[in-house]
């Protein structure tokens, strides 16, 4: 059993305000229910155009959860190309 954690740093350039972030992540969120995973904003909390989310998901083994985690790095990707500044991912075997 494995279980990884992936860390998205994302830009979200239109924003003018908390509310507009918040929309925006609200729309990543739902986008990512259709995944085996949890999400959740986890840093900036404060900052309009900022945001960090940690996605986490457990499996059998490490490529499972490898390529389950890389599914939602595209998934975001597609939703706004440019919108992911940073990654990093980790795991617990």
């Amino acid at each position: 059993m494995t279980v990884g954690l992936l860390t998205l740093e994302l830009h979200i350039p239109h924003a003018q305000s908390l509310k507009d972030k918040r929309v925006v992540l609200r729309s990543v969120k739902d986008r990512l229910k259709k995944f085996n995973i949890a999400v959740a904003e986890v840093d900036h909390q404060n900052l309009w155009q900022r945001a960090t989310l940690g996605v986490v998901t457990i499996g059998e083994s490490t490529e499972a959860v490898d390529r389950a985690l890389a599914a939602v790095a595209d998934e975001v990707e597609r939703l706004g190309p440019g919108v992911i500044t940073a990654t990093h991912m980790e795991f617990l075997t």
